[in-house]
C-alpha cells in the first residue's frame, strides 16, 4: 500500500472535480499533492470507513475527533483550503451548503467507481464506531424543557477547569468587544460587558435579568460596576456552582442570585433589564417566538432587552436550512442559527421596539482565534482535564468558526430593543449610541 497518498488524491479529486487544493500524507507515510504549505494526514484507515458510512460532514467530523485525520502546519490555512473548496462545491451543485453535497454526488457512476476504490482501501468493511464524545441522540420534540437541559448539559458540564484554560480569566463565553487589536482578551471581555450594561442604562437599585448567565461573569460585572440586582439563570450545574462561588468570593451574595433554570420558568418578574448574550443560539426556530414573548412578558414597560447573537446569512429558501452535523453531533446539540432580519422581526411580533442593532462580527473573529490560542498553549492540560477528542472538537470547532465569521459567512448582533409604553416614551437618549462615545454619562442620561 505504498502509494495511497496518491490513490486518495486522485479519489478525492474525481469526487471534488477540482485539484485537491492541500498536501495529502497517508498512513503508510505516502504523499501526494502540492508541496509547502499545510498537510492533511490520514493517519488510519479507518478514516475511509468512516467517509464511506457517513460520507460528507458528519464523516469527516468523526474522523477527525478520534485522530483518524490531521493537520501537520497551520490549521486555518488548511480549513480555509478545504473548506473553500467544498463552499465552490456547494455553489457547482446549486446549494449553499455543507459538503453533505457530496452524498447526492453518488449517484454519479464515476463517483460510485471512486467509492468502490475507496472501499478496497478502507480495510475490513465494518463501520466503525462514533466517537464517545459525539452527543447521544433523544427522541421527541426539539427544545423541550428535558431536552435542552440535556443539550446544555452536553456543552457546558465538561469541566469548569477546562473552560478556564480556554476561556482565560474573564470566564466570558461569548464575543469580545476589542477597542483595538492589541488590547488582551480580558481587556476586551471587560468593555463586551461594560457596554451591555451601557446600552441597558443600568443604574443602581434596578433588577436585571441574565438569560444564559453562564459562569457569572455579566451577573457580577453589572452588579459591582452599576449597582443592580441579578437574577442570573443557567440549565449548567456546572457554571451555576462556579458562579455563586465567584459571588461569594465577591461579596456580592446579597446583589447576585444564581439559579438552574430555564428562562421559561422564571416566576418572579417583571425586571428593568434583561440581558440574553450567546444564549437564544439554543432556542431553536420552533421556540423563538415563545421566547420573545416570555422575555417581553418579564420586562416592565420601559424596560430594554440586549438580545446577543449569533446569526446565519439567509437562504433563497429557507426551507432548506439545515443544521451543521459536526457542531449539532459534537459542540451544541439542537442548536440553529437564524437570519439577522428574522430574528429582529420575531422581537417586533412579541410586542419589542427594536431601536439598535450593532454587528460584531469581526470582533468574534478575533475572540475566537485568542481561545484557539489559550486552548493550543494549555493542550496537554486541556486532553487531562477532558479527553483527546474532546480537546480537538473545540479546536476544531474554534478554528473553523473564526473563519466562517472572517468570511462573512455567519455574523454576531447585538439587538437592543425595548418594551415600549403605551405613551411611547423609549427611555433611550435622542444621539442613541451616546453609550459609544460617552460611557457611564450615557447610562445616566438614558
Amino acid at each position: 500500500m505504498a502509494e495511497a497518498a496518491r490513490r486518495l488524491t486522485a479519489l478525492a479529486e474525481q469526487v471534488l472535480g477540482t485539484p485537491l487544493p492541500v498536501r495529502l500524507r497517508a498512513w503508510d507515510h505516502s504523499e501526494s499533492g502540492p508541496p509547502g504549505g499545510p498537510v492533511l494526514v490520514v493517519r488510519r484507515r479507518r478514516a475511509l470507513r468512516r467517509l464511506l458510512w457517513r460520507p460528507g460532514e458528519l464523516g469527516l467530523a468523526r474522523a477527525w475527533v478520534a485522530g483518524d485525520v490531521d493537520v501537520d502546519g497551520d490549521l486555518y490555512e488548511a480549513l480555509d483550503l478545504v473548506a473553500g473548496t467544498f463552499w465552490e462545491l456547494g455553489e457547482r451543485s446549486g446549494r449553499r451548503s455543507r459538503p453533505a453535497a457530496l452524498a447526492g454526488a453518488l449517484r454519479d457512476p464515476g463517483v460510485r467507481a471512486a467509492a468502490i476504490e475507496l472501499l478496497r482501501l478502507s480495510g475490513p468493511w465494518t463501520p466503525p464506531s462514533p466517537p464517545p464524545e459525539e452527543a447521544r441522540r433523544t427522541g421527541g420534540p426539539l427544545h423541550t424543557l428535558r431536552r435542552d437541559r440535556q443539550a446544555i448539559s452536553h456543552h457546558y458540564d465538561v469541566g469548569n477547569a477546562f473552560y478556564e484554560r480556554v476561556l482565560g480569566p474573564s470566564m466570558v463565553y461569548s464575543c469580545a468587544y476589542w477597542p483595538d487589536p492589541g488590547a488582551t482578551l480580558e481587556e476586551a471581555q471587560r468593555a463586551k460587558l461594560d457596554l451591555v450594561c451601557r446600552k441597558l442604562a443600568l443604574r443602581p437599585g434596578q433588577r436585571l435579568l441574565d438569560v444564559g448567565c453562564g459562569w457569572g461573569s455579566m451577573a457580577l460585572h453589572a452588579a459591582r460596576e452599576y449597582g443592580v440586582v441579578v437574577v442570573g439563570v443557567t440549565l449548567s450545574r456546572e457554571q451555576a456552582a462556579y458562579a455563586r462561588k465567584r459571588v461569594a468570593e465577591a461579596g456580592l451574595t446579597d446583589r447576585v442570585e444564581i439559579r438552574v433554570q430555564d428562562y421559561r420558568e422564571i416566576p418572579d418578574g417583571p425586571f428593568d433589564a434583561i440581558s440574553s448574550i450567546g444564549m437564544a443560539e439554543h432556542v431553536g426556530s420552533a421556540r423563538y417566538a415563545e421566547y420573545a414573548a416570555d422575555l417581553y412578558g418579564l420586562l416592565v414597560p420601559g424596560g430594554r432587552l440586549l438580545n446577543h447573537q449569533i446569526s446565519r446569512r439567509p437562504l433563497d429558501d429557507e426551507a432548506t436550512y439545515e443544521v451543521d452535523r459536526f457542531i449539532d453531533r459534537y459542540v451544541f446539540p439542537d442548536g440553529e442559527l437564524a437570519p439577522l432580519g428574522r430574528t429582529a422581526a420575531q422581537l417586533e411580533e412579541a410586542g419589542f421596539e427594536v431601536r439598535d442593532v450593532e454587528a460584531l462580527r469581526e470582533h468574534y473573529a478575533l475572540t475566537l482565534r485568542r481561545w484557539v490560542a489559550n486552548l493550543e498553549a494549555h493542550w496537554d492540560e486541556a486532553v487531562r482535564l477532558t479527553s483527546p477528542g474532546r480537546a480537538r472538537v473545540w479546536r476544531l470547532y474554534m478554528a473553523a468558526c473564526a473563519l466562517s465569521f472572517e468570511r462573512n459567512r455567519i455574523g454576531v448582533n447585538q439587538v437592543l430593543a425595548v418594551r415600549t409604553p403605551e405613551s411611547g416614551a423609549s427611555g433611550l437618549p435622542l444621539r442613541t449610541r451616546a453609550w459609544l462615545a460617552d460611557g457611564r454619562t450615557a447610562a445616566k442620561d438614558g
